[in-house]
């Protein structure tokens, strides 16, 4: 349904005039010492749940759910987020992203963030499931004030069929765009196509089929800050017997970016929630995070 009239706290929707299946918009501030919403809407199948604190800072907590249960072909979701000035914001997700068979048209979700001096959005959201013939396509757009700090995260993972094989999906893509400043200093473009052959079979992600990403922006940053994230991530994924497969860069943002290939979501999960907590306690002296899902 097409947006035709204003929101209080809200501007001018970016997907007005758009048929979207679920639409979500919030806008967070620092109210008193801590993140509030201003302004808040949600229609057809995207809702978020009541906030919450995790811990003793301004952080708040927002839960996106899918009262649908999964994504189907043709659908079409768009998710604006802004944390104004100062404002911190942590948002995640209910459970895990399904995306089913998309016979005749792919599923997109688009994706539009701002970001004002000092603020902090830490999306973390449960992994991407993409099942047999699934065709999904994520673009995020991302513009953010120099003094602004982000993080996002995300996990692929195939879904699996009653034999215990793992589906094929067609394909997904992840394309994130962060400006800095009206700059753009990031484009992270993950494009995964499977091909004819199911992903338990040869030569796909190098034996692989797990991918994970992590994109943290922040201007201070740098190449120390990498260095101590792979010795961790490292050290994480030889813990237990893992099998990770690990890269860690430095971004010009200034920002660091963290990819992972295992044949497991805990085990992808293990390494990137090692280098979230890592960056909550160096850049904010928050503690480690738990989302507490029920």
């Amino acid at each position: 349904m097409p947006t035709a009239f204003s929101v209080p706290g809200l501007g001018p929707s970016p997907f007005a005039g758009e048929k979207l299946v679920g639409e979500l918009r919030l806008t967070v501030a620092n109210r008193a010492g801590r993140g509030i919403a201003t302004g808040q809407y949600h229609q057809g199948a995207l809702r978020i749940l009541r906030p919450h604190y995790l811990d003793d800072t301004a952080q708040v907590c927002y839960t996106i759910v899918n009262p649908g249960g999964g994504y189907l072909g043709g659908d079409r979701y768009g998710i604006e987020v802004e944390v104004r000035e100062n404002a911190s914001l942590l948002l995640t997700t209910q459970s895990a992203t399904k995306v089913y068979k998309t016979p005749d048209c792919h599923v997109r979700q688009d994706m539009v963030v701002r970001l004002g001096a000092g603020a902090v959005l830490e999306y973390v959201p449960d992994q991407l499931i993409a099942y047999r013939g699934a065709d999904y396509r994520q673009y995020t757009r991302i513009d953010m004030h120099p003094e602004a700090s982000l993080l996002l995260c995300e996990v692929l993972t195939p879904g699996w069929s009653p034999d215990g094989k793992l589906f094929r999906y067609d394909q997904v893509r992840l394309r994130t765009e962060v400006s800095v400043d009206g700059r753009l200093a990031v484009l992270d473009n993950l494009l995964v196509r499977p091909g004819e052959d199911s992903l338990d079979s040869l030569l796909f992600l190098q034996d692989y089929t797990h991918v994970g990403m992590l994109l943290a922006v922040d201007a201070r940053l740098g190449q120390a800050d990498v260095e101590r994230l792979r010795e961790l991530a490292y050290r994480v994924a030889g813990d237990g017997g893992r099998h990770v497969h690990l890269g860690l860069s430095l971004l010009p943002g200034p920002g660091v970016a963290v990819r992972a290939l295992s044949n497991s979501t805990e085990s992808i999960n293990a390494v990137l929630m090692a280098v979230i907590d890592d960056l909550r306690h160096h850049l904010r002296d928050q503690k480690p995070l738990n989302l507490r899902k029920q």
